[in-house]
């Protein structure tokens, strides 16, 4: 099992375009399991394989934190969102100590594909379709910070900036 490491915004590869999964070898199953490890040894509920640095679409998540919750899902679709928006606080552990009220669907339906590469549908609401969609969003380059308004996220970049060191963000902030 290697430890992997959480890349850290701006990293580049946090703002590409995931490559699907043409195929389910042993290697992406070893992937799932260490970005499984990597999201447990930082707390956290979601990672998407961009954060560890591999551009694949493949998520991994676990609401509860028990094993028997884990959920990963490879070339995950969000086929539909419905009922009501909900606004809640999110955070990401590729933007450590930084987090806002983002707005997201409720429920939400994904397609997927689990590691044995089996075909799948799942409704989900609450905390699971909230952690579904974020990490979801990272296969599209797409971070929590992009969810919320200009100034916010200005105050939010310039806040990361302080605790980090980091000096130029991009073009993107």
């Amino acid at each position: 099992m290697a430890v992997l490491e959480i890349r850290q915004f701006p990293d580049k590869i946090l703002r590409k375009k995931a490559e699907p999964v043409t195929t389910i070898t042993e290697s992406e199953r070893d992937l799932i399991r260490d970005m499984f490890e990597a999201m447990y040894l930082s707390s956290g509920v979601g990672l998407a394989a961009p954060q560890v640095g591999v551009s694949k679409q493949i998520i991994v998540c676990n609401p509860t934190g028990q094993r028997s919750d884990e959920l990963a899902i490879i070339n995950p679709h969000v086929r539909y969102r419905k009922g009501k928006k909900v606004k809640d606080c999110e955070g990401c552990l590729s933007i450590p100590e930084i987090s806002a009220e983002v707005v997201r669907f409720l429920k939400i339906s994904v397609t997927g594909k689990d590691p044995s590469g089996k075909d799948f549908e799942l409704e989900a609401e609450g905390l699971l379709a909230r952690i579904i969609a974020h990490e979801c969003d990272h296969l599209e380059g797409v971070l929590f910070i992009d969810r919320i308004g200009f100034f916010k996220r200005k105050a939010l970049v310039n806040k990361y900036k302080k605790k980090t060191g980091i000096t130029c963000i991009g073009k993107w902030y």
